[in-house]
């Protein structure tokens, strides 16, 4: 193709590929169209060739459109690998009979642009002449004749029944191994290095959502490259088998194929413009001898089979077809909701021994995404630890899990929950319901206290609450305190640990439910000894607006009933309240964290960052989202972290070297190259600007993301 035009600068490209398509009006046609058909019989199935001179340009993301007559068939699952073109290609679409071809690079006026639709158009059945129409975003269509003759011109015509298909396994729902072939190809038609055989199965629930190429043969040697498509296989022939002129066909066991229901079936294999057509095979009911893992149900182990306690969770899958893929997700799906913390860590999950890549959660779904480089596979030994801080259901009975892979669900055996229900996580301002457990001891908590740092309406405080005695000792990391905070008051989705300390020592899990907060110490509480919590202010409960005293109240996982409650003054002076006792321990001092000097530190809730020491505004306040998000300003990556990015009201793309991250307003996709990943979070627009999560981005590119409890702060760096 002659070039006329320089390609846009990577940057600009990747920003206006982010960029949604725009219509231009149609100023002219273009012009030198020619188009010839591979076979022009009647009926045939014919490559196309397409050549046309543009006097025009196009830029990145525009379209060119090609649209055959009415009495053509257009085969809906064209695609980039059917089109061979001398321009890079982004997306291939079909319309009817019309094929959208989006182009990845700039091309110039004057250019002579020609590429070849290599399969999925059949001729018209009579013969006579048919127009073929050719456009692009920036000029008008051009019609072009097309002569199909009576018969086709070719030696001979598509084949049928002419091979066998050999299972491994007749049994239906069986994983099997299959043989193609052999395939005679028509006289002159020889294999070439890189072009592509397609495979049509029966249906596309055979198929697993990738198979490996190693697990694909043709002709004795591993394929080239191998894709899935609802019911297709593409296979790049091998350079082994260049210049063959017939197909043989391998798919190993551990390609993941499965049979399909009992009945009779034949494969399509399809290559150079012709379609070759298996005799028929059968499949047979299950039972037959062989055995199907996949379906099986697994089973749970847990670490404590008791209501409402903490645990871990084991157990090990088999997804049979389907195989998890590094950079992909499995989904835990758990009885409830609150057998969920507020925010998880993905150290906590590992598939197969590694490490856990992302762990996030949304109702009662859990998302754990493999690490990169992780060895694909249908067999899953899944761990949750016990630090993830998933709790059983909170009522005695037998219950089930589920794991998905690529949209495929296995249910687990049914596990047993023991004893009664603990741990009550209330959603609302409300008195929680406790157990009555051991019968608690006599405390007199008369003359606890609970003091604000700061009683100005509508503004971030601390609280210190003295309580005098526990009636029921709390175990560490398993009970809690729990902070009852009236409406008017704003608790924030997520309260750090480090802003939350027990008896000087930091906590070791903060919870939020609505307006209760939940207190996990990291040491035990025993039974009549008292206990002194200070939440900073940097946790960002804020003060209601309106003036006026406030109750907050207190209980604890252990005990039935309110510990104690108690008014404070919010734009008044508070009520008298007994003053602490002296032996009140003072909070130790958050350890201390070195901040990398290249670092950019920002808080939560405050339109700023710093970096080296200076401070800079953001256009929007950074915040915490589905209570465990946290969502940052494009402005961030480009200001703070350096990165190239570019963003509109529609679209956003981060750049680092080589690397894209695209992501769409009001989207919980986003793409890093051609791959596409679900964000924890949707991408959202706040005042003119797009909203990201900034772990995400930071995972994905190599950033460090640590917290500074000495000024609240988190902070990224490389």
């Amino acid at each position: 193709m002659k070039k006329t035009n320089k390609a846009l600068p990577l940057v600009l490209a990747s920003a206006l590929a982010a960029t949604p398509f725009v219509a231009v009006p149609h100023a002219q046609a273009i012009s030198s169209l020619e188009i010839s058909a591979d076979d022009d019989g009647a009926g045939e199935d014919s490559k196309y060739d397409i050549e046309f001179r543009l006097d025009k340009a196009l830029d990145s993301g525009d379209y060119i459109y090609v649209e055959f007559d009415s009495d053509y068939t257009v085969s809906k699952s064209i695609g980039t690998s059917d089109i061979k073109a001398d321009f890079d290609i982004k997306s291939v679409k079909v319309s009817g009979r019309e094929i959208q071809i989006r182009i990845d690079e700039d091309l110039g006026k004057g250019d002579d642009v020609s590429f070849t639709i290599k399969d999925g158009i059949t001729n018209p059945d009579d013969k006579g002449s048919y127009s073929v129409d050719v456009k692009t975003t920036s000029e008008n269509a051009k019609s072009k004749k097309v002569t199909i003759k009576g018969s086709s011109s070719s030696s001979s015509s598509s084949s049928k029944g002419d091979y066998s298909v050999t299972l491994g396994s007749k049994a239906s729902g069986d994983t099997t191994s299959i043989k193609l072939g052999e395939i005679s190809l028509k006289k002159s038609v020889k294999l070439e290095t890189n072009e592509t055989i397609t495979v049509i199965f029966p249906s596309s629930s055979m198929l697993p959502s990738k198979i490996d190429s190693d697990d694909v043969k043709v002709n004795g040697s591993v394929a080239k490259e191998v894709k899935v498509k609802s019911d297709e296989v593409t296979i790049k022939v091998p350079s082994g088998a260049n210049k063959d002129s017939y197909i043989n066909l391998e798919f190993t066991k551990s390609a993941g194929i499965e049979n399909p229901k009992t009945g009779d079936y034949t494969i399509k294999v399809k290559y150079d413009g012709s379609t070759y057509e298996s005799k028929k095979f059968e499949v047979t009911k299950s039972g037959s001898g062989s055995s199907s893992t996949s379906s099986d149900a697994f089973t749970v182990s847990l670490s404590d089979p008791s209501a409402g306690a903490r645990s871990s969770y084991t157990f090990d899958a088999d997804f049979g077809n389907k195989k998890l893929m590094s950079d992909e997700d499995l989904i835990l799906e758990f009885p409830s909701a609150d057998m969920i913390p507020g925010i998880l860590t993905y150290s906590d999950f590992t598939l197969n021994g590694k490490t856990a890549k992302r762990a996030s959660a949304s109702g009662n779904k859990v998302y754990i995404t493999a690490p990169s480089g992780f060895s694909s596979s249908s067999e899953v030994k899944v761990v949750v630890s016990f630090g993830a801080w998933i709790s059983n259901p909170k009522t005695a009975g037998t219950y089930t899990l589920k794991a998905s892979i690529e949209g495929k669900t296995l249910e687990s055996k049914s596990f047993t929950i023991n004893g009664s229900a603990v741990n009550p996580t209330p959603t609302n301002p409300t008195n929680p319901t406790n157990p009555t457990t051991p019968t608690p001891n006599v405390v007199n908590n008369s003359t606890a206290t609970i003091a604000l740092t700061s009683n100005a309406l509508g503004k971030p405080t601390g609280v210190n609450i003295a309580i005098k005695g526990m009636g029921i000792g709390l175990v560490k990391q398993r009970d809690f305190v729990e902070l009852v905070f009236p409406a008017g008051y704003k608790v924030p989705a997520y309260i750090a640990p480090a802003n939350v300390s027990v008896n000087g020592v930091g906590a070791n899990y903060v919870a939020v439910r609505g307006q209760n907060v939940l207190i996990y110490p990291a040491q035990d509480i025993p039974a009549a000894t008292a206990a002194n919590i200070t939440i900073t202010a940097a946790a960002n409960i804020v003060n209601p607006t309106v003036k006026n005293a406030y109750s907050i109240s207190v209980f604890t996982s252990e005990e039935k009933g309110l510990l104690f409650a108690r008014a404070v003054g919010v734009g008044m002076p508070s009520p008298a309240q007994p003053a602490p006792q002296p032996t009140t321990p003072t909070p130790a001092p958050q350890p201390s964290v070195t901040v990398p000097t290249n670092a950019a530190l920002f808080k939560v809730n405050t339109a700023n960052f710093t970096l080296h020491g200076k401070t800079y505004p953001l256009q929007v306040a950074p915040y915490i989202a589905g209570g465990n998000t946290t969502m940052v300003p494009a402005q961030f990556f480009k200001e703070a972290l350096a990165l190239t990015t570019q963003w509109n009201n529609q679209s956003v793309a981060i750049i680092s070297g080589t690397k894209a991250i695209k992501f769409t307003v009001g989207s919980n996709k986003a793409k890093i190259g051609n791959q596409e990943i679900t964000l924890p979070t949707a991408v959202v627009l706040n005042n003119g600007m797009p909203m990201i999560p900034v772990r995400f981005v930071t995972d994905n590119l190599g950033y460090q993301v640590g917290w500074d409890a000495k000024t609240s702060s988190v902070f990224v760096y490389k």
